[in-house]
């Protein structure tokens, strides 16, 4: 039984007289019959906590920043009337401060053999699955004085995706594709691989583009023009390892990889291409494979939800096998991981031949802009040190980067705000060259 503060000032007031006798609640009740019997009757009237039914409905995914509302059905089966306090317990990162925490909680005022729904707004701060702890309820009699309280474990997991920011980029790279497939005036002339149509020829075309068997047939000189290939292959590697763990900015470099992941595959998924993903760091971690295009971007955030770096050396050989396994025919591998010097040449730069020989691979990696920041520093002899150190691990990145260069890997190195659209302009820039 749970006495509340008003059965406590009542047996205060009623026991001023032997106060010093009685020091504790229980020798106040004890020297207060009508008060201990008043609270007995109060907590017999209570309606039972035990018995309640409970039934969840509501959102079960929710974008990172925005908010899910998960409502409860409490149902009250018994013959008195419920009167209650009901906190509905949820992880700490469910709500972004103690206000929304606040609204967990709820009062309730139920008949007999009735129910009522209350809703709980959940706005994560972080990804990944959220799941309600217990509901905690505390019924009161009808006078207040005492209360009966139980937990009740009720079941029900709200997925947090991720946010997508870079969505705001797509409009810009979609025109730039129609450009490349045709569907606007712009005309692409000598570019892709697919023959689309034959034209007349003016200067400046390239000159391998005739056909001269079409020439030979009319009077003016014919070109082929060509349009980007569809159906193309695209695996898409998230490195999970211990440099995904490394916060950039404000962000986490594993986060900022599947911003860029995510508006890579809204773009290719336009063009016409298919695309597949892979989640590795010592085993794999997720894998997305064979999805239509409709399904694709679902089956992608989904994925993507749960993931969390792992604190281990990413294994680049069994990344690379698994890649290899992932892709039969010829595709365009797209690596999310580090430019770190010492991971690239004893993990990436031995598994490169393999790749190369049979794909189109790029690396794309997060920069750490506070570097940037550092490199122009100037006015003390602090700045100057840590300008001279920036220097340094810029130009570490550089010698890295040429490194894949020379094996034939197309290399993005960018911000986190950055990195995804310079991901997408990468690779419309290979499917204008033809390379996909």
């Amino acid at each position: 039984m749970a006495l509340t503060g008003r059965t406590a000032l009542l047996a205060a007031l009623g026991s001023l007289p032997v106060g010093i006798l009685a020091p504790s609640w229980t020798g106040m009740l004890a020297v207060n019959a009508p008060l201990s019997l008043a609270i007995l009757c109060d907590y017999a009237l209570a309606a039972p906590v035990r018995t309640l039914q409970f039934t969840r409905s509501g959102d079960t995914t929710v974008r990172l920043g925005d908010g899910a509302e998960v409502q409860l059905t409490v149902t009250n089966p018994s013959r008195r009337r419920l009167r209650a306090h009901l906190r509905d317990a949820w992880p700490p990162s469910s709500w972004l401060t103690g206000t929304e925490r606040a609204a967990s909680r709820h009062t309730l005022d139920i008949p007999a053999g009735e129910r009522r729904r209350v809703t709980t707004l959940l706005r994560p701060t972080r990804r990944g699955d959220r799941r309600a702890e217990q509901v905690t309820v505390r019924s009161y009699g009808p006078l207040g004085l005492a209360a009966r309280q139980g937990n009740h474990h009720v079941p029900w997991t709200v997925r947090v995706l991720p946010p997508f920011t870079s969505r705001k980029h797509l409009p810009s790279r979609l025109a730039r594709l129609r450009e490349l497939d045709g569907r606007t005036s712009v005309l692409t002339r000598g570019e892709g691989t697919e023959f689309d149509s034959l034209r007349a020829y003016v200067p400046g075309d390239d000159t391998r583009s005739i056909d001269w068997r079409a020439t030979a047939r009319q009077s003016a000189v014919a070109v082929r023009t060509w349009r980007p290939e569809r159906d193309r292959h695209i695996l898409i590697v998230l490195d999970t390892g211990r440099t995904s763990a490394g916060r950039v900015g404000d962000v986490p470099r594993l986060d900022a990889a599947m911003d860029a992941a995510l508006l890579l595959t809204a773009l290719a998924t336009r063009a016409g291409d298919r695309v597949d993903l892979l989640v590795h760091d010592r085993r794999t971690r997720a894998q997305v494979q064979g999805r239509a295009a409709g399904e694709v971007m679902s089956a992608m955030v989904t994925a993507m939800a749960p993931l969390e770096p792992e604190l281990v050396e990413t294994d680049v050989r069994g990344l690379s096998a698994t890649a290899l396994a992932s892709a039969p025919r010829r595709s365009l591998i797209v690596l999310l991981t580090s430019l770190d010097a010492a991971p690239v040449e004893e993990g990436l730069l031995p598994a490169l031949p393999r790749l190369t020989q049979r794909h189109t691979v790029l690396v794309a990696a997060v920069a750490d802009p506070h570097i940037e920041e550092m490199a122009d520093a100037r006015g003390t002899v602090d700045a100057v040190y840590e300008a001279a150190a920036a220097a340094q691990a810029q130009a570490q990145r550089r010698r890295t980067a040429e490194q894949l260069q020379r094996h034939g890997v197309v290399v993005v190195d960018a911000t986190p705000d950055d990195l995804a659209p310079a991901l997408a302009d990468a690779y419309l820039a290979l499917k204008a060259a033809g390379r996909l």
